[in-house]
């Protein structure tokens, strides 16, 4: 099957010599089970996140640094009695300086099909690199072919890997305990014992590394030669930038070498699983392409805006054999949480044609919900759950009435979720944990207590709540409200004349006083949070939650109410940007302007200014509702087409600095953030006037 079919993201010299820009833009590559490979274009590694080989060794979670990098370096010795020349491909940035600056020879960077980097050197040779990653294998490939060389040359690849055994939120410190390596020269491969990942548990902690031909046949003139050592101070500016400890030390076993000739090609299989040999014999390559395509033809994206969303919705979806389904919130250091797998399954499962995933997913949550909640996160050394959401179980209903709606399913939705839905509605009402309950006075949701934070606004250091919304935030109440409503429509899909189940009496009510209390007398919109412990009056900070009381399959505030403009005036004019919406007006005393510094500062700005982008999903769909004009929505999602090529390449950014120059930070790929624009954007473009 031919490659896909879409513009490309592409990077040219020009560019690619420009050190600082490079720096700052990240490729990811994925396995399907929450391993990744990634970054920067540069080659360069700049976060402790970052490495050939992030094994998730316990699927989906687990995550370990294998293999951080390899050091390249191409000889070119022209014809019999010439000098040998070296050209060291890689860059690295210690103190105070940057060696090699192999960058300074790259002469083209692609994304599609996979990461591609091309080399120009002196007397005409290329040399090209591939990087991409077994499906449902912690296994990554890297590829290089000769593309050119003069007639005669005789052109050799030196390759030394860089490894560790570390836990991904910390550094690579030199120690005394080193792996021991095993070579078989024989077979091409070296296999590497680690002295274990600190905090993992789990047979799969040594690193293999098998060089062949990119057919798998061996190669013949291929010399390893042992020769530990540590290699020290390697810079992450990344981790600098946040106030973390940036810098770390590498080990290498030692180094290969092979002669490359022109067409000809090396693969580098990088892999921590027992079974190397049954990932030796996979068709890799043509099996990815043909995913790639499938993808885009199973979402029905026939632009290019759309083809990439598809492709980028992929990398989030896991499927573990024997484990649960489910969703990886964001790379690279996010794992699954209940809140951004229920916003985000709607997007990257139902707007791709995966309806089975998606299926899947909404099953084995169901299978963890406890006195009426969704886990709010699971933990990557895998303890309990954490129960500490108000919200999450909440967006289950909206993602499960999705998928209801676009596939019939009404078996499933009968023997799983009805049950458990019914258990949710019952916890709520009566109360459940961290003084979720529903206020008998108004059928409001109250939520909260000192200490925690429950609403997707839930930055918290050390002992300090930043947003704590403690009462009746606008957007749990909105959700409730749905969540009424989808139980009155699923009723009366099923067919069920329960007396004790009144759900649409109920969500009536809701509705009527949800107008009551959260309209604003000053053509604002709606109040954030009301009934607050410490304040006798609404809160009435500018903040974005209000959209979802619009947005929503069932919303308490219609299309054509006088307070639907109101929200989308105050929203457009207060909070939006052009890659997301601020979490907080500029005009408010406690806004924050950048996302930057410590960890302290950064989430004392998290929701204190910084835009998000998720959340102009949600924004765009409310404007369409309202005005119904197809070509003004999609302007507005326009400008995250220019956003693919400024920080994770080919995804989009968790968020923004609040004011400008808006600044791409926090994950370089965020599940909610790709989902929310592939499902608006597809929406609209599907949408008949």
């Amino acid at each position: 099957m031919d490659s896909v079919r879409t513009t490309n993201i592409t990077f040219d010299s020009n560019e690619l010599h420009e050190l600082d820009e490079i720096l700052k833009r990240e490729w990811i590559v994925t396995n399907g089970i929450g391993g990744y490979a990634s970054a920067s274009i540069a080659g360069t590694n700049t976060r402790r996140y970052h490495g050939l080989l992030v094994a998730a060794l316990n699927p989906p979670l687990g995550h370990a640094v294998l293999l951080s990098k390899l050091e390249e370096t191409l000889t070119v010795k022209l014809a019999e009695g010439s000098q040998i020349e070296s050209f060291l491909l890689s860059t690295n940035l210690y103190p105070g300086t940057v060696y090699p600056n192999g960058y300074k020879n790259l002469f083209h960077w692609s994304l599609l099909p996979i990461p591609t980097w091309i080399w120009e050197l002196p007397h005409g040779v290329q040399l090209e690199k591939r990087i991409w990653m077994e499906r449902g294998s912690n296994s990554t490939r890297i590829v290089y072919r000769l593309l050119s060389a003069p007639v005669g040359a005789n052109v050799s690849l030196q390759l030394t890997p860089l490894t560790a055994w570390k836990d991904y939120h910390s550094e690579m410190h030199a120690q005394d305990s080193i792996p021991h390596s095993e070579w078989n020269p024989e077979t091409g491969l070296l296999r590497i014992h680690t002295p274990g990942v600190p905090g993992i548990t789990t047979s799969m902690q040594n690193l293999n590394l098998f060089l062949s031909e990119e057919n798998g046949q061996l190669l013949t003139d291929l010399k390893y030669e042992e020769n530990p050592a540590w290699y020290f101070r390697f810079q992450h500016p990344r981790e600098q930038e946040r106030g973390q400890d940036f810098e770390e030390d590498l080990f290498s076993p030692g180094e290969f070498s092979v002669p490359i000739t022109g067409g000809g090609s090396i693969s580098v299989l990088a892999s921590s699983e027992e079974n190397i040999s049954k990932v030796i014999s996979q068709e890799s390559w043509a099996l990815l392409q043909n995913r790639q395509n499938s993808l885009i033809q199973n979402a029905g994206m026939h632009d290019d805006f759309g083809k990439l969303l598809a492709l980028a919705a992929d990398q989030f979806v896991v499927q573990v054999p024997g484990k649960r389904s489910t969703i990886i919130a964001g790379y690279p250091w996010f794992g699954d949480w209940g809140r951004d797998t229920m916003i985000a399954l709607p997007g990257l499962c139902l707007s791709t044609g995966r309806a089975e995933i998606a299926r899947e997913i909404l099953h084995s949550f169901a299978d963890s919900v406890s006195e009426g909640m969704l886990p709010n996160r699971f933990p990557d050394s895998g303890e309990s759950p954490e129960y500490n959401t108000v919200d999450a179980t909440l967006w289950y209903f909206v993602a499960i009435y999705k998928y209801v709606s676009q596939t019939g399913d009404k078996d499933t939705l009968r023997q799983i979720f009805w049950p458990v839905l019914q258990k949710i509605i019952k916890h709520h009402k009566q109360g459940t944990r961290y003084n979720i309950h529903e206020d008998i006075a108004d059928g409001l949701i109250y939520a909260g207590e000192p200490g925690v934070q429950l609403t997707w606004m839930d930055a918290k250091v050390g002992d300090w709540v930043v947003t704590p919304r403690i009462g009746k935030p606008v957007e749990i109440n909105a959700l409730w409200y749905c969540a009424l409503c989808i139980m009155a429509h699923f009723a009366d899909l099923l067919e069920i004349r329960d007396v004790n189940s009144p759900y649409s009496v109920w969500a009536e009510r809701t509705k009527q006083i949800f107008l009551n209390r959260y309209a604003r007398p000053d053509g604002m919109g709606l109040y954030d949070v009301l009934d607050t412990p410490n304040s006798s009056e609404p809160d009435a900070s500018i903040r974005p939650n209000q959209i979802f009381a619009l947005s929503l399959p069932f919303a308490p505030i219609a299309a054509d109410n006088p307070l639907a403009l109101q929200i989308l005036n105050t929203l457009h004019s207060e909070l939006w940007t052009y890659c997301g919406l601020r979490t907080l007006s500029p005009k408010d005393a406690d806004y924050k302007s950048r996302y930057e510094g410590d960890q302290w500062h950064r989430d004392g700005a998290y929701h204190q200014g910084t835009a998000w982008t998720w959340l102009l999903g949600p924004f765009v769909e409310a404007h369409f509702k309202v005005y119904g004009d197809k070509a003004a929505a999609l302007a507005l999602l326009q400008p995250l087409q220019e956003h693919l090529s400024e920080y994770g390449i080919g995804s989009i950014a968790e968020i923004l600095d609040g004011s400008l120059p808006q600044r791409p930070n926090g994950c370089t790929a965020q599940a909610w953030s790709v989902a929310e624009t592939l499902r608006v954007w597809k929406m609209i473009i599907s949408a008949h006037q």
